[in-house]
């Protein structure tokens, strides 16, 4: 018997290839690379980096609420940008939301991202008992 359940929220769009929104298993949450998609419009947010992380972290919010959890429940972020040049830009804004104790996290820069967006986050998070 599997634990094993997949995590989704209506407030988002779809996903755009043949995989989940996120897993719930083993007592984790495994969300997958959220780019800044807006709502069930499937529009890439007009911007910049800092407009496209705000996005990307409010998708986050989203999908965890779907299940109960928030930011606070995060353990592990990935984050992925299409130029480190904008790492500060983009630390400014996830800093804001992930406060004063942080997941741990890696920022990598990648040479594409999917629809040609700045960012993508990926993360885990600790189911609550």
């Amino acid at each position: 018997m599997s634990d094993r359940a997949v995590v989704s929220s209506p407030d988002m769009p779809p996903a755009i290839g043949p995989y989940s929104q996120g897993i719930k298993a083993g007592g984790f949450i495994f969300l997958s690379g959220q780019i800044p998609l807006v709502g069930n419009t499937g529009k890439i947010v007009q911007g910049m980096i800092k407009e496209q992380t705000e996005q990307v972290i409010f998708n986050i919010k989203a999908l965890l609420a779907s299940e109960n959890l928030d930011l606070s429940d995060v353990v592990k972020a990935t984050v992925y940008l299409a130029s480190m040049t904008e790492f500060s830009a983009m630390n400014e804004v996830y800093t804001r939301y992930f406060g004063d104790t942080p997941p741990a996290r890696s920022t990598v820069e990648v040479s594409r991202l999917p629809r040609d967006v700045r960012v993508e986050i990926e993360v885990i998070a600790q189911v609550r008992s």
